[in-house]
């Protein structure tokens, strides 16, 4: 069951999520930052520049992923909830994130 602290400020409400979405995005986040720090020491060991470009890269396409999943996330939970009470602004709440994601 999702519940969420609604404020003034979309930036102060919360979502309690269930184990397994947090597991889930806790394990992307967990790689993601592995993938840093492999970035990291190919730099500190002098790692040949298109080497670590293949890697940013992979970096890239991993934190990607992982915003789809999270917006697909709010999409079906937070959104979806917030129309159905009324909240109408929650459309305008989401084309604002989804500008931001598309720079």
């Amino acid at each position: 069951m999702d519940t969420m602290e609604t404020t003034l400020s979309h930036s102060a409400r919360k979502k309690v999520r269930d184990d397994t979405e947090r597991r889930d995005l806790m394990n992307r986040l967990k790689r993601i930052e592995g993938q840093v720090r492999g970035l990291q020491r190919m730099l500190e060991e002098d790692a040949y520049c298109p080497d670590i470009l293949t890697q940013a890269s992979a970096v890239s396409s991993a934190i990607n992923s992982f915003c789809r999943v999270l917006l697909t996330n709010h999409l079906r939970t937070c959104v979806v909830k917030d129309i159905r009470a009324g909240h109408d602004e929650a459309v305008d709440e989401l084309a604002e994130t989804l500008q931001k994601l598309m720079k």
